[in-house]
């Protein structure tokens, strides 16, 4: 082999093992490997004998003379350690002189090694001192982040680019390295020329040349490190102060240990961290309650999902509490499920007014039965249930006899009296799973069900007959009181809930007429079924005559009074009963299997409608048009309406969808899939009757809704002191807690007006502002308000 010349760049990397990863021209020609053959070997088959690299290695790195297999004799060999972004150890770089100079000053000694070369290859600082804290080499990266220029650096002083708080402390370090010949690790901060500070984690050891001893220093940035750590203790002060609970857990098994609680956590179950971390959060379950909801998030657990439940919990007091309950998994660098997060939230007093609003929807205030609202829900669901298994129900219609003569003769309050002992009557008289109802007035509406026979029913049609002719006591007065009862069943004397009732309403008029007593119904009473039969016939035609309209009336902004919408109402001009409003008709057209074709007609109406005002320059004023359920249920609503935003050209949101809330409430799987796909075709929803059957507050927020419309009788008791004008300012309030704007109609006073003004609601809709008009009316009303 060649003589090596000294000044030779014998310069490679090794691994912590001793094995090559990288090789340059200077160290083929020395030790003879290859480029390409080099890497993946051992160095100590270069060596003569085995103490060297080990002891060099031991020692932290440094400098020792050896001699190599390649025969070239002695010759020195440096060894600094390297270290990675984290400070962690990640091999050695090494250069070998063959022979060295002696001639030359100590910084061109060192500079001018094979070193010097490879120190600008390094990622951070580099730099070796002597004794004194002068500067003998450096690389680049030590320039750019001291700002300082190189004949600058070799006349400082390492303790120069120090932060001033931290140099006795590096001082004390290298001290350490010169004499002990330690390695130290350090967290320090550069200050550059400009002051700007450079955090980095600093490496020393001790290495010898010529004879003398350097520290070889070695500098990582650690910048993005600490921006995490900021970021991570800003990450904690939120949640220490956030005002949710906040439960962190660890997958164990099939058990979620909690590893961190904050302090809402802590106020909110009354368990303090200690006694809550290293548990599985089950042991705040509240036995006996939410079986359903609970296997839902042990479900979403088990599979790895996010998921959102309102259930109770068990506070440590034993204080029973609902908590709307939000878990999110937490991946891994690999994609794995390792923790969840858990932010709970007490709603226990949210659901406790949802509760008594309720109540107070679906119960009559006064004598505290079922309303109208719950009748009609409680009669559907046991039609519905009849006719699965083949059932009986009985619909009783029960109408006061001279109710009118007792509140003359005895006053209101008497009435009042005979209205609450006739509901407690009635209630005695039934069983716990039959329905007692007020409709109105002194109209009582019972639901009886597994009704064994006819006989049966005339049975207890006549026990409560006997327990309401009893006088009622009121202020040493006996008051006679009687009533006429109608009774009609299912499935003889009709087939939907609201053919019951007219049935049984029927017979009751017919008992009325009679002298009281109980009628059942009968065929003889059906003239106005025969009607209603008429009607449909002629319904048939009316979409080929074009006895069909559409009416507009507008909606109102609350504060400003600007034009805010429409909504289209529906009118039929008959031929031979003039204008009908819907309600006179929609029944009869559901069952004459007219609806679809009807609700197509008055979607394109409307549609066509929305172009014309844009045409005209009105824009920004949706329409709302009212759909039934067998409407919004059919397969082809939803294309039909993507298909008429294309066709009509109208822009997202300008066509709104008013449903009533009961009707998602029955099902809400279907109000969850219909919300959704309205609003990927650009179709606004509007929950119409707001308050008149209310749902779980957490099933509302699922939906994507542009609006409640508060129900009419809501809108109508405002005037009642007490529960009329409290239920509509609750219900105005759920809306703005769920976001979203409230709608106010039906209004007719100006007390209405002010009321609901003075409450927040935004819009509002009603005779009080403008009757339904027609397009020409609509273009008028429009050239005079809509830039009022």
């Amino acid at each position: 082999m060649s003589s090596i010349d000294p000044s030779a760049q014998v310069v490679f990397l090794t691994d912590d093992e001793g094995r090559v990863v990288t090789w340059n021209p200077a160290c083929s020609a020395l030790f003879g490997w290859t480029a390409d053959a080099a890497p993946g070997r051992a160095l100590s088959e270069l060596l003569v004998g085995d103490t060297a690299w080990p002891a060099l290695a031991a020692a932290g790195g440094g400098r020792v003379c050896m001699r190599f297999s390649a025969g070239e004799g002695p010759a020195s060999m440096s060894l600094l350690r390297q270290y990675d972004a984290r400070g962690e150890p990640a091999g050695w770089s090494a250069c070998i002189v063959v022979s060295p100079s002696d001639s030359l000053s100590e910084t061109e000694r060192v500079g001018n090694t094979p070193l010097s070369q490879v120190v600008d290859l390094l990622p951070g600082t580099f730099y070796a001192i002597n004794r004194a804290g002068r500067f003998v080499l450096w690389n680049h990266n030590l320039e750019r982040v001291t700002e300082l220029m190189p004949d600058e650096l070799a006349a400082a002083n390492v303790m120069d680019m120090f932060d001033p708080r931290e140099r006795a402390l590096a001082a004390r370090n290298f001290r350490r390295v010169f004499d002990e010949g330690a390695e130290v690790s350090m967290e320090m901060n550069y200050v550059s020329r400009s002051g700007r500070e450079t955090p980095i984690i600093v490496g020393g050891a001790r290495v010898g040349c010529d004879n003398n001893q350097y520290l070889f220093g070695m500098g990582i940035s650690i910048a993005k490190r600490r921006e995490k750590e900021r970021q991570l203790r800003l990450s904690e002060r939120a949640l220490h102060a956030a005002s949710n609970g906040i439960v962190i857990t660890r997958c164990s098994g099939r058990d979620n240990l909690i590893e961190y609680v904050n302090p809402a956590f802590e106020r909110i179950a009354g368990y303090p961290a200690e006694e809550a971390i290293g548990r599985d959060p089950r042991f705040m379950a509240a036995p006996g309650f939410d079986a359903h909801e609970r296997s839902q998030v042990r479900l979403a657990l088990a599979e790895r999902r996010a998921v959102n439940v309102v259930f109770r919990n068990m506070r440590k007091n034993g204080e029973i509490f609902w908590n709307d309950l939000s878990i999110t998994p937490v991946r891994d660098e690999y994609g794995e499920v390792k923790h969840f997060i858990g932010i709970l939230q007490d709603v226990t007093a949210l659901k406790q007014r949802a509760d008594q609003l309720e109540h107070e929807i679906n119960h009559d205030a006064l004598t505290g039965i079922a309303n109208r609202n719950l009748l009609w829900d409680r009669l559907e669901h046991a039609v519905h249930l009849a006719h699965r298994h083949g059932a009986m129900v009985a619909s009783v219609l029960i109408d006061l006899d001279n109710f009118k003569a007792i509140n003359d003769t005895f006053g209101h309050e008497a009435g009042d009296v005979v209205l609450k002992v006739v509901a407690r009557r009635l209630l005695a008289a039934v069983r716990e799973s039959d329905t007692v109802a007020r409709m109105s007035g002194d109209e009582f509406v019972l639901v009886l069900v597994d009704q064994p026979s006819l006989r049966f029913t005339l049975r207890m049609a006549e026990r409560l007959r006997r327990a309401l002719v009893m006088p009622v006591a009121f202020g040493g007065n006996e008051i006679p009181i009687g009533a006429s009862l109608g009774v009609a069943t299912f499935p003889h004397d009709g087939n939907t809930p609201a053919e019951l009732v007219r049935a049984a309403d029927m017979a009751m008029y017919h008992a009325k007429g009679n002298g009281g007593g109980v009628h059942f119904f009968s065929p003889e009473m059906r003239s106005a079924s025969e009607k209603r039969a008429a009607l449909a016939d002629s319904i048939r035609s009316a979409l080929e005559h074009d006895e069909l309209f559409l009416l507009f009336q507008p909606r109102m902004d609350a504060r400003s009074g600007k034009v805010r919408g429409f909504e289209a109402l529906l009118r039929w001009r008959h031929p031979k009963h003039g204008v009908m409003l819907p309600a006179s008709f929609l029944a009869e057209a559901e069952e004459s299997g007219k609806m679809i074709e009807i609700g197509n007609w008055v979607l394109d109406q409307a549609c066509a409608f929305l172009q014309e005002m844009r045409q005209l320059g009105y824009t920004g004023l949706p329409v709302s048009v009212n759909v039934s359920h067998r409407e919004y249920s059919q397969h082809g609503f939803i294309p039909g309406l993507a298909s008429r935003m294309a066709q009509f050209g109208l822009p997202p949101g300008s066509l709104e969808i008013e449903i009533p809330e009961a009707d998602l409430i029955r099902n809400p799987g279907l109000g969850r899939d219909l919300s959704a796909q309205l609003r990927e075709v650009g179709v606004a929803l509007s929950l119409d009757e707001f308050g008149k059957g209310i749902s779980d507050l957490s099933f509302l927020r699922q939906l994507s809704v542009r609006q409640v419309k508060l129900s009419k009788a809501a809108v109508h008791d405002i005037a009642q002191e007490g529960n009329g004008s409290r239920l509509a300012k609750t219900l105005i309030d759920i809306g703005h807690n769920l976001e979203l704007a409230v709608v106010g109609e039906a209004v007719e006073t100006e007390a209405q007006v002010e009321f609901l003004r003075s409450h927040g609601c935004d819009q509002l809709q009603g005779q009080w502002f403008s009757e339904p008009l027609a397009l020409d009316a609509v273009r008028q009303m429009l050239d005079q308000r809509y830039h009022a």
